[in-house]
C-alpha cells in the first residue's frame, strides 16, 4: 500500500543562513553536483535571464541580448553557465556550455550539436531572438531560482513566499538512467515487469545529445529514467515519471514485446518514451541531412541489415503531458529504426513539438491508434501533432529512373504504417505532417480538428474517411507516380497545395464531401480531383 519511489537523487540536510536581497545560502556536502533542485519535489530554476515566465513560450521567457557583451558585463564568471536557444528556423533547440569570456567581453561556448540539419556553417546557427541563459550566479533575482557554487560548496536560493525553508525537503538529482535492462540479442534480459512505481530525479542530458538520427533534424542521447536494452516480454506499467531532467524511457537497439502501459508522463525533460534502433540495421545509412546516394551503388535488399532494432512493442493507455520542458526537439512518443510499434489509447498534449514522431521509414508495420494528441508544436516550427519523415535510402538518390521510385520506396518501409481512429489537434501546425518522403502510409477514421492533413512527397499513401474541422489536405511536391489515394474523406475548404508540378494527382483523389463550395471542390479538376466527388452538408449531429 506504500509509493515506492526509484530515486537518482539524493536528499540534503541543509543549513540556511540570509545572504542578500531575499537570496538564502546553505553548505552542501563536499563533492557535491546539482543539475536539478528539487524544493517539496518541484523543480526549480536555476538562475537565468530572462526570468522564468510559465506564460511565455518558447522556454518560459526568451531576449535577444541574453549572450551580449552589454549583459555579460553583469557576470563576473560565467564559465558552467548555459545558453539554451531556438534553431535558426525553429526546427528544435541547441544548448550550450559557456566556457568563459572572449577580450570583447563577450561569452564564449560549446555545444550545439543537438540537431541535425547543420548545413555549411557549424554548428546549426542559433536563433537571433529566441534564446536565454542560465547558471549564471548575478542573474539569481527571482523567487524559486537557485545557484550552486562548486568551488565554494555553497547553494544560493532564493524562496518562494510560500516555501518554509526550516520545513522544505530539498532533494537534487545525481544519475541519467535510474534504472536498465540490459541485456544482449543473444542473450536478453527477459519477463520482467515495473509496476507501479515512481520514477523521479533523473539528471538533465541535454549536452549528452549528440548522436544525429538518420537525415533527420534529430540527434539522440541514448539513455532515459528506464532503459531497456537487449530485452524480450519485459513491461512498465502503472508507473509514473515525474519530472525526468531527460528521456523517461528509452528503448535502445535489440527489443522484443516490450510494453509501456498506464504510465503517467508529466513534466518530462525531453521525449516521453523513445524507440531507437541501430543505424548499421538499416541499408545505407545516411546520418546528416545532406548525405546522399547513387542509384548504381544503393543496396536494392528490402528490409534491415540485422536484428538489432526494436520490435513489436506497445505504448498503451498512458497519458503524456508537459512534455520538452529542456529539450525541444522531442515527442510524446518518438520511432527511430524500428518496426511493429503500436502506439494505442494514449493522451499527449502540451508538448514542445509532436506529439507523435517517426524518424524515417525504416522499418514501417507502426500502428497508431485510439489516441487524443493535441496542444503540440508549442516551441517549435513547421511540424504537426503528428510528424514524420520519410528520408529513407530512394529519397533524393542520384540517377534512379522515375518509374522505379515507387518500388525503391518501399525498400525500408516494408510494411505500412497505420494511423486511424485518432483525434488530431495542431493549431501551430498541421494535424498530422507526413514530410519529406513518408511513403506506405494508410491513414483512416481520423478527426484533425486544426491544422489539416499534410502529405509531401512520397508514395503509396492511402487516405479515406477522415474528417477534417475547418481545413483541408496540403499537399506538397508530389511525385508525378505517387500512386496516392485520397478518396471518402469530409473537406473545409480546397485543398491547399504547395510545389506540385504532376499533371494528375496521385493515383485517384476522388468521391470527397466538401462542405464548403462547388469552387472548392472543382478547383483542381484540372490535375483530376474530385470529378466524382459532392458539395453539401454532412449534418453532423
Amino acid at each position: 500500500g506504500e509509493s515506492v519511489v526509484i530515486s537518482g537523487g539524493l536528499r540534503l540536510a541543509l543549513k540556511w543562513e540570509p545572504f542578500r536581497n531575499g537570496i538564502m545560502q546553505a553548505k552542501t556536502p563536499a563533492g557535491t553536483t546539482i543539475d536539478q533542485l528539487f524544493v517539496n519535489g518541484v523543480s526549480q530554476h536555476m538562475a537565468r535571464y530572462p526570468n522564468y515566465d510559465p506564460g511565455v513560450l518558447p522556454f518560459g521567457g526568451v531576449a535577444a541580448d541574453a549572450i551580449s557583451a552589454e549583459r555579460a558585463a553583469r557576470w563576473a564568471n560565467p564559465a558552467g553557465g548555459f545558453i539554451h536557444a531556438s534553431h535558426k528556423a525553429r526546427w528544435g533547440s541547441l544548448h550550450f556550455r559557456i566556457t568563459g569570456k572572449d577580450d570583447k567581453g563577450i561569452p564564449t561556448y560549446e555545444g550545439g550539436w543537438q540537431n541535425n540539419r547543420a548545413s555549411k556553417i557549424q554548428p546549426t546557427p542559433m536563433h537571433d531572438n529566441y534564446r536565454f541563459v542560465e547558471n549564471i550566479f548575478e542573474e539569481l533575482d527571482a523567487p524559486g531560482e537557485w545557484f550552486h557554487d562548486v568551488k565554494t560548496a555553497t547553494l544560493y536560493y532564493m524562496p518562494p513566499a510560500d516555501v518554509d525553508l526550516k520545513a522544505a525537503t530539498i532533494e537534487v538529482d545525481r544519475l541519467g538512467n535510474l534504472l536498465e535492462l540490459n541485456g544482449t540479442m543473444e542473450k536478453p534480459v527477459k519477463n520482467i515487469t515495473l509496476r507501479g512505481i515512481v520514477f523521479r530525479h533523473s539528471k538533465r542530458t541535454f549536452m549528452d545529445t549528440k548522436e544525429p538520427l538518420l537525415r533527420s533534424d534529430w540527434a539522440i542521447y541514448r539513455g532515459g529514467a528506464v532503459f531497456f536494452n537487449g530485452a524480450e516480454d519485459c513491461a512498465v506499467t502503472d508507473c509514473e515519471f515525474d519530472q525526468p531532467g531527460g528521456n523517461a524511457v528509452f528503448v535502445n537497439n535489440y527489443n522484443r514485446r516490450i510494453t509501456i502501459k498506464g504510465c503517467d508522463f508529466h513534466d518530462i525533460g525531453a521525449s516521453a518514451v523513445a524507440f531507437v534502433g541501430d543505424p548499421g540495421a538499416v541499408r545505407n545509412p545516411c546520418p546528416k541531412y545532406g548525405q546522399f546516394y547513387k542509384y548504381a551503388t544503393t543496396d536494392k535488399t528490402p528490409g534491415p541489415k540485422s536484428e538489432n532494432y526494436p520490435k513489436d512493442c506497445t505504448v498503451e493507455d498512458c497519458l503524456m503531458r508537459n512534455v520538452g520542458t529542456v529539450e525541444k526537439q522531442v515527442a510524446g512518443v518518438q520511432i527511430s529504426m524500428s518496426m511493429g510499434i503500436t502506439v494505442r489509447h494514449c493522451s499527449i498534449y502540451q508538448t514542445a513539438r509532436a506529439g507523435i514522431s517517426v524518424g524515417e521509414g525504416a522499418f514501417g508495420g507502426h500502428v497508431i491508434e485510439f489516441c487524443d494528441v493535441f496542444d503540440t508544436v508549442r516551441e517549435s516550427n513547421d511540424h504537426g501533432s503528428f510528424n514524420s519523415w520519410g528520408r529513407d535510402r530512394y529519397w533524393k538518390l542520384s540517377g534512379a529512373p522515375a518509374d522505379e521510385l515507387p518500388a525503391l520506396a518501399m525498400l525500408d518501409v516494408v510494411k505500412p504504417i497505420v494511423i486511424r481512429n485518432s483525434r488530431w489537434l495542431c493549431t501551430h501546425g498541421w494535424d498530422v505532417d507526413l514530410d519529406d518522403g513518408s511513403s506506405n502510409y494508410e491513414i483512416y477514421n481520423n478527426l484533425f480538428l486544426s491544422g489539416g492533413l499534410k502529405l509531401r512527397e512520397g508514395f503509396q499513401r492511402k487516405v479515406w474517411n477522415n474528417i477534417t474541422i475547418n481545413n483541408s489536405l496540403h499537399a506538397h511536391a508530389w511525385y508525378e507516380n505517387s500512386g496516392d489515394e485520397v478518396t471518402r474523406n469530409i473537406w473545409m475548404g480546397a485543398y491547399r497545395p504547395a510545389l506540385i508540378n504532376a499533371k494528375k494527382w496521385g493515383k485517384e483523389v476522388d468521391r470527397n464531401l466538401f462542405t464548403t463550395s462547388e469552387e472548392d471542390r472543382t478547383k483542381f479538376a484540372d490535375q483530376g480531383c474530385d470529378a466524382n466527388s459532392l458539395t453539401g452538408d454532412p449534418m453532423f449531429v
